[in-house]
């Protein structure tokens, strides 16, 4: 049985640790971004970006459709960048900073959602910084497509062109997302298991509008940016754990 710590009362719902997602789908790119324009988007966590080239960070984008899950079925698009795990010794050459790519974990930097209830989960279980959005999507085209608005102002619009199938992998990984809200900064792991992977270089297309994310990606160049990559998922599983904090 899962100790009474690990369940949360939300909106008159028990929500038992961890959170398993049954069925989702996802569409991201991936862009290389200046390193220190990015730290300094991200400075109020306290985390270091990685940098998987000298001077260079990477800026995830990507939406997600819940369709089954302890949370219930909506809507997501997440801002992320990569960071070095809190305390890793700074990388000193190549071969050091390959070596480092295994342990670092996902800031989750922006998060906007579609339903009030995973609203109030993610905040109150694990600090992640969601907001209450309409996000309408289309997976079922040749290109994949997601908006976020806001009172029908477009905060940012991005376009995913599937790939190449990939093999499937052996196992579930393990990744730790990070996230910073209310000068609290939080460790959750997250274990992934995905399926129907699909990559390709380049393949998407983002359109910025009118929101303080917005113009922190125009600063990092994201406006006029091609991706690094873009990947689609048919078909993903996810476990969320409980979050932790970090040291201060």
């Amino acid at each position: 049985m899962t100790p009474a710590a690990e369940a949360h009362l939300i909106q008159g719902e028990r929500v038992v640790l961890p959170v398993r997602i049954r069925d989702a789908a996802v569409a991201s790119a991936m862009y290389t971004v200046p390193a220190a324009s990015a730290q300094a988007v991200i400075a109020y966590s306290g985390l270091e970006i990685a940098e998987t080239l000298p001077g260079w960070a990477i800026c995830s984008l990507a939406f997600v459709r819940y369709a089954d899950g302890d949370l219930g079925p909506y809507h997501e698009f997440a801002v992320a960048f990569l960071v070095r795990p809190p305390g890793a010794a700074r990388p000193s050459g190549l071969l050091d900073r390959v070596r480092g790519l295994a342990g670092i974990g996902a800031f989750i930097h922006w998060l906007p959602v579609d339903q009030k209830f995973t609203l109030e989960a993610g905040r109150s279980i694990w600090g992640f910084p969601k907001e209450l959005a309409d996000i309408p999507m289309d997976l079922s085209g040749r290109i994949n497509r997601c908006a976020v608005r806001f009172g029908g102002r477009t905060a940012i619009e991005l376009a995913v062109r599937p790939g190449v199938p990939m093999p499937g992998g052996a196992g579930a990984p393990k990744v730790d997302a990070y996230s910073c809200m209310d000068g609290i900064t939080r460790r959750t792991p997250w274990t992934v298991a995905p399926s129907g992977v699909r990559l390709r270089p380049g393949g998407a297309r983002l359109r910025l509008g009118d929101h303080p994310v917005a113009a922190e990606l125009r600063g990092l160049g994201l406006d006029r940016a091609r991706a690094l990559s873009s990947s689609t998922v048919g078909h993903l599983r996810m476990t969320f754990e409980g979050a932790e904090e970090m040291p201060g």
